[in-house]
């Protein structure tokens, strides 16, 4: 059986995103093997969310939120986290995977997303200092990390489309833990974040699904088809 992705959140056919994921996945397809893909509406994943997405190998948490269920969306990266499947997640896939693993490791009672609720006086996910809707930037990459290797350099210029990010409050709980960043941007603000001890399991702010829209075969989505196909290797 060819090996499956689900593709979580609620499609859009005018986000760039979403028309840069299925071109992207082809193109890595193409160099790294055979891998089908669905679309998994986030409220599909508010009930049982274990017997939606057990026949995946892979889980990408898309951009676009605020997504129709956070909810579903979180229960999606748990469950990409603890059976364990290949994980990646963009922008706010990014954002849901911070929400996620605070609640579940760190103890955060109330894991806030400032956009779903502006109100929270100390939200996980808050307002970047500057927006980085459609705006191109540097990444620092950190050395010895996965995504460092995946790259083969230290820096990259990616893609973003998106308002909010990693509180500063919480990132310096990345120092310690296997949760650690993966990038920064020049000023040090997280920008991608990997766990050491899974299979794959990486979240960025930034969009690599992007170079899909421009025929350009991304690294990290190469080694994430990777991943999914050993996923779908094991017995």
């Amino acid at each position: 059986m060819t090996p499956r992705i689900a593709l979580v959140g609620d499609f859009n056919e005018s986000v760039k995103a979403h028309q840069g994921i299925p071109r992207s996945l082809a193109l890595a397809a193409e160099h790294a093997g055979p891998v089908a893909w669905e679309w998994v509406p986030t409220p599909e994943l508010a009930g049982d969310v274990a017997a939606r997405l057990s026949s995946f190998h892979g889980v990408w948490c898309v951009p676009a939120s605020p997504y129709a269920s956070a909810r579903g969306a979180i229960a999606a990266i748990r469950f990409a986290r603890e059976a364990p499947r290949a994980f990646l997640g963009t922008c706010g896939g990014f954002q849901h995977a911070m929400l996620e693993y605070a609640e579940a490791v760190w103890g955060v009672e109330r894991a806030a997303h400032a956009e779903l609720d502006p109100e929270a006086p100390d939200p996980v996910v808050a307002p970047l200092s500057c927006g980085l809707v459609e705006v191109k930037g540097d990444v620092v990459l950190t050395p010895g990390s996965r995504l460092a290797s995946i790259y083969g350099a230290a820096e990259a210029s990616e893609g973003y489309h998106c308002n909010y990010g990693l509180s500063p409050n919480y990132a310096a709980r990345l120092a310690s833990g296997p949760l650690r960043v993966a990038a920064r941007d020049r000023a040090g603000d997280v920008r991608a974040v990997e766990l050491e001890g899974h299979p794959f399991f990486i979240a960025t702010l930034f969009q690599p699904e992007r170079s899909g829209l421009e025929g350009r075969r991304h690294p990290l989505i190469e080694d994430f088809v990777a991943a999914v196909l050993a996923v779908g290797r094991k017995p």
